[in-house]
C-alpha cells in the first residue's frame, strides 16, 4: 500500500504510519480552533480536508479492499478526528464487490456519531453501498427509532441520493417515499440536527421534484421549526 503520497510498498500500511502522516501535514494552532468549532473533545490534529483527500485517495488506490476496511476500522478506533474522517474517505468509493465488509464496518460505526462533520464523512461513504443495495433499506430504517438524534439524523444523510434522482426507477422512487414517511414523523422533533436533516433532504428533492416537496410541506409544514421550513423552500 503506498506511503503517504508516493512511495510503494507491499506492506499494508498501518493505522500508526497512517497516523504518522496524518501528523506530519497538520498546520501548526489548527487544532485548536477545530476543537473550538467542532465542539467535541475529541484529539484534533489539524490537517486539512485536502491533504486528507489526498493521502486516503493514494491509499484507496492502492490498497486491496480487505486492507482499507482493516486500516479503516483501526483508525477509527482511535477516536482522533482526522483519523475518523480518513477512515471514512477510505471506504467512499462507487463500485467496491463485494461490498458486505464495508457495509458492516460503516454501519458499525453509526452508535458513535457525535458530530456532524464524522458522522457526514460516514455516511458519504454509505450512501454508495445503499445505492448500490437497496435491499438495505430496511436496516436504515431501525436507525429512525435509534435514542440518540445522530443516529435518527443518519437515516436522513444516508439516503440523500434518492433525493437527488431526476428519473428514479420504481424501486428507487418506493424508496424515496420511504425516507417521506420517516420524514414525516422526524418533522415534530424539535432537536435542530433533526429539524436540518429533514429540510436538507425537502431541499434537495425540491430541485428534481418540486410537487412532492409541495404536497409534504402543505400537510406537514405547520410542524416544523421555522429555519426548516425556509430551508426546505429555498428552491421552489
Amino acid at each position: 500500500m503506498s506511503r503517504g503520497t508516493s512511495g510503494d510498498t507491499d506492506e499494508p500500511l498501518t493505522a500508526e504510519e497512517a497516523l504518522d502522516f496524518l501528523r506530519q501535514n497538520a498546520e501548526p494552532g489548527r487544532a485548536d480552533g477545530m476543537e473550538g468549532y467542532h465542539k467535541v473533545p475529541r484529539p484534533y490534529l489539524g490537517v486539512p480536508n485536502p491533504v486528507l483527500n489526498d493521502l486516503t485517495t493514494a491509499w484507496r488506490r492502492a490498497a486491496s479492499v480487505e486492507a482499507r476496511v482493516t486500516l479503516a476500522r483501526d483508525l477509527w478506533k482511535t477516536n482522533i478526528f482526522e483519523a475518523r474522517i480518513a477512515a471514512a474517505k477510505l471506504l467512499t468509493q462507487a463500485r467496491i464487490t463485494p461490498d458486505d465488509t464495508v457495509w458492516a464496518l460503516i454501519t458499525s460505526w453509526v452508535p458513535d456519531f457525535d458530530s456532524w462533520a464524522i458522522a457526514d464523512h460516514a455516511m458519504m461513504a454509505g450512501q454508495k453501498r445503499l445505492m448500490a443495495n437497496l435491499g438495505r433499506m430496511d436496516e436504515i430504517e431501525t436507525w429512525t427509532q435509534g435514542e440518540s438524534h445522530w443516529t435518527r439524523r443518519a437515516a436522513m444523510i444516508i439516503t440523500l441520493p434518492l433525493a437527488k434522482k431526476n428519473h428514479p426507477k420504481p424501486h428507487e422512487n418506493a424508496a424515496r417515499e420511504r425516507v417521506l414517511n420517516w420524514a414525516a414523523t422526524y418533522v415534530r422533533d424539535p432537536q435542530w440536527f433533526i429539524q436540518k436533516s429533514v429540510a436538507w433532504w425537502l431541499r434537495d428533492l425540491s430541485k428534481h421534484d418540486p410537487d412532492r416537496v409541495r404536497a409534504f410541506l402543505s400537510e406537514h409544514a405547520k410542524y416544523m421549526k421555522p429555519f426548516a421550513r425556509k430551508e426546505s423552500e429555498k428552491y421552489l
